[in-house]
């Protein structure tokens, strides 16, 4: 073989196997993940921690807002007392639950259609669908109400005390700004509270 010939077949080798071998690091799967920071671990920790106690707030104000429902429902002459006090309720639901929280659906929807029941209509505005309106009813039916009156009045002041109390014990770890809603809004249960019981005659 020539010395031209013997260079070219060198030079041919050398340039395969280059090739291999940049075969083999490209295929090796490039650089590991990145693992997140401290910094990054610990954002993310106070995050879901701000999402679980929205969440349970806004749980509490429903849950509250589901036995108003109950209470109409099971007492219509009490409407013209306690559809005021609902309509604060449902508020604050509703903003307790913004920015995303999300939670159970409130078992009266911000309206219902006049084909509902008329306890439940008079304490609620209007529109909302077939669906929302059937699971409201069966959430209603499911809590307990008191046969007396006076009796129910005293179990709704009890839940507004309870949703206020639990308020007020989010204060300790929520954000600045949630937190002045939640102080808020545990003050307006306490105040609720006395209406339903002392602030009025039954």
């Amino acid at each position: 073989m020539t010395t031209t010939g013997r260079r070219a077949l060198l030079q041919a080798g050398a340039a395969a196997g280059a090739t291999a071998l940049v075969g083999c690091t490209s295929s090796g799967g490039g650089e590991a993940p990145r693992k997140p920071s401290a910094a990054e671990l610990e954002a993310e920790r106070v995050a879901r921690a701000e999402a679980a106690l929205r969440l349970r707030s806004v749980t509490a104000a429903r849950d509250l807002l589901e036995r108003y429902d109950a209470a109409l429902a099971a007492h219509p002459a009490l409407a013209p007392r306690l559809t005021p006090l609902r309509r604060s309720v449902a508020a604050h639901a509703k903003a307790l639950g913004e920015d995303g929280t999300t939670a159970k659906p409130a078992t009266a929807a911000p309206s219902t259609p006049p084909s509902a029941s008329a306890s439940v209509s008079a304490s609620a505005p209007a529109s909302v669908s077939a669906s929302a309106s059937a699971s409201a009813s069966a959430s209603v039916s499911a809590v307990p109400v008191a046969a007396d009156p006076r009796a129910a009045l005293k179990e709704l002041a009890a839940a507004e005390r309870k949703a206020s109390e639990q308020h007020t014990n989010a204060l300790l770890t929520a954000p600045p700004e949630y937190a002045r809603l939640l102080a808020s809004v545990a003050a307006a249960g306490a105040a609720h509270a006395y209406l339903l019981t002392e602030g009025a005659p039954a």
